[in-house]
């Protein structure tokens, strides 16, 4: 090892150590003090309830941790946005779940509590996987009303997926297990079965304060929508349970009788683990963004045994295509290569900028692996497309075109891992978050962004200073070096990983060494989807 792979490995173990102390607290929701009085009313946490309800020998992965970091501040803040979403296995049946945090404000929904729930039956939708929602939820934020309330993507939509999914039998079973009021109430009444933990969970449009302001009526809330209401007298719910665990078996009892689903027919053999050090990676990926490394030492810790079969190797320098088995799922990679490399003996082409070869040879392999059923993982580490007279005389828009066509309309499933950078429309072309990835992850060492830092800054420092000095003001180098440095930070905070999976941009950041993990369980979810359409590029410019 030389001193480039230490120096590397340190600076990316701490940034890993940054991650998890970030999740931790994310972990504690509300904090401690509202968990104690969570927990006072006899109630498990939101991850507490997940975790009893997965079966405790499989994996899982959450959804969207890292949602609403940093956001809101003026309200307080949203950890999570305010709900738990998380895919795993119960009664040996993968299903997604959507549990509302109740020491967030009372698991009120924020706007991107409404984008994080959409994302969540976005899941299930298309991979046709059971739903679970576990409901303890004060409803619309008030505040922020005008955010979550009448847009195609807000809160109604959530409904309107209700039904989509019944009638495409996508299992949704709802647990309700605290607050469930006004339009919220719909969710859980509008899955296949719905329970209600006694005492401690209600369910009606208006609670006894609207009642009574509204017509008149004294009552109180559990006359009004209590568990013995809603079992006995109106028919609302199907099943009363004693306490939360009680509810949490009732699922698990009901999830073991579903029958077995169509399956899309992916191939996949006994899985192996790389032959190569899978830490190594901490090594090889590079400290610094601009800083070249071979992304094939990095594929060779992904895949199984280390092996994997190269395509068209020698054209197209700065896309890696290849066929290899990742946890014994057979995929298809698209990666980008970020070593220097030669095109024959003229030129010098840099990694991580796509260039007219390289954007046809992975329309090519895309197409490959469409026809033979093969799913796809795009390992991001992009800077763009090539530009210059050289390239645009050689069609490089009409390469990459063709290969954003092959992107958008591939018909098996598509993950992507951002490695390093995603800027521009080399994100569109490795399949950004825009061209409807299963799932979307994010390295600690990921930057995304429309360009570079460098790049942007220089740009942007440019607009300032020319509409400072119409204004009559005197820019000398140290007020354009000052303007620079505000730039910069503000720009370099943008193009965080935590930026992009504070807003949903991915669905979150992640431990390097829990890539397999993502990409096995992602296609085995897809697995559940039979692929119905035909691969067809459409009208391309060839």
């Amino acid at each position: 090892m030389d001193i480039n792979f230490n120096k590397n490995e340190d600076f990316n173990k701490l940034q890993l150590a940054a991650l998890k102390k970030k999740l931790l607290k994310v972990y504690k929701g509300g904090g401690d003090a509202r968990i104690e009085k969570h927990k006072a009313k006899g109630k498990l946490t939101a991850r507490e309830r997940i975790e009893y309800l997965f079966d405790s020998n499989r994996d899982s992965i959450e959804i969207g941790a890292l949602v609403g970091d940093e956001m809101y501040k003026e309200h307080g803040g949203c950890p999570s946005g305010g709900v738990v979403v998380k895919i795993g296995y119960i009664e040996g049946k993968q299903c997604i779940v959507v549990a509302n945090d109740a020491t967030v404000k009372a698991g009120a929904w924020f706007p991107i509590t409404g984008k994080k729930n959409l994302r969540a039956q976005e899941i299930a939708i298309e991979n046709k996987i059971p739903i679970i929602y576990l409901v303890d939820s004060a409803g619309v934020y008030l505040p922020m009303q005008d955010e979550i309330f009448p847009d195609k993507e807000h809160f109604g939509r959530i409904f309107r997926n209700n039904a989509v999914m019944s009638s495409m039998g996508i299992t949704q079973i709802s647990a309700i297990m605290g607050s469930c009021v006004a339009g919220g109430a719909y969710l859980p009444i509008m899955s296949d079965e719905a329970m209600i933990v006694d005492k401690t969970a209600s369910i009606f449009l208006a609670g006894s304060y609207l009642v009574k302001a509204a017509i008149g009526e004294s009552i109180d809330n559990e006359t009004l929508g209590g568990a013995t209401t809603h079992c006995e007298i109106s028919g609302v719910t199907d099943y009363k349970a004693a306490d939360d665990k009680d509810a949490l078996d009732k699922i698990r009892k009901i999830v073991s009788k579903i029958g077995d689903f169509d399956k899309a027919g992916f191939n996949r053999i006994a899985s192996i683990k790389p032959k190569e050090n899978e830490e190594d990676i901490f090594g090889i990926l590079p400290k610094l963004r601009t800083d070249q490394y071979e992304t094939r030492e990095i594929i060779k810790r992904l895949v199984d045994n280390s092996e994997f079969e190269e395509y068209k190797k020698d054209y197209g320098k700065t896309i890696i295509c290849a066929y290899a088995r990742i946890d014994g799922w057979a995929v298809g990679i698209v990666a980008n290569q970020r070593k220097v490399v030669k095109n024959g003996n003229k030129e010098m082409q840099f990694g991580g900028v796509i260039y007219s070869d390289s954007a046809d040879k992975a329309t090519r392999f895309i197409a490959n692996c469409n026809q033979k059923k093969i799913p796809l993982v795009f390992l991001q580490d992009v800077t763009g497309f090539m530009v210059g007279s050289k390239s645009e005389h050689g069609g490089i828009i009409k390469d990459g075109a063709k290969m954003v066509n092959a992107v958008s309309n591939s018909v098996v499933p598509k993950f992507t891992i951002i490695t390093g950078n995603s800027y521009g429309a080399g994100n569109y072309a490795m399949c950004g978050k825009a061209y409807d990835p299963r799932l979307i992850v994010a390295w600690p060492s990921a930057r995304l962004a429309v360009m570079g830092g460098s790049q942007a800054a220089k740009v942007l420092l440019q607009i300032e200073t020319a509409s400072l000095k119409k204004q009559g003001e005197l820019i000398t180098p140290e007020k354009e070096k000052e303007i620079l440095a505000t730039i910069e930070e503000k720009y370099n905070a943008q193009t965080s990983p935590y930026y992009a999976a504070a807003r949903l941009w991915t669905d979150g950041v992640i431990n390097p060494l829990d890539t397999r993990k993502w990409i096995s369980m992602g296609i085995e979810a897809a697995n559940h989807a039979p692929i119905k359409k035909q691969f067809n590029l459409g009208v391309i410019q060839v």
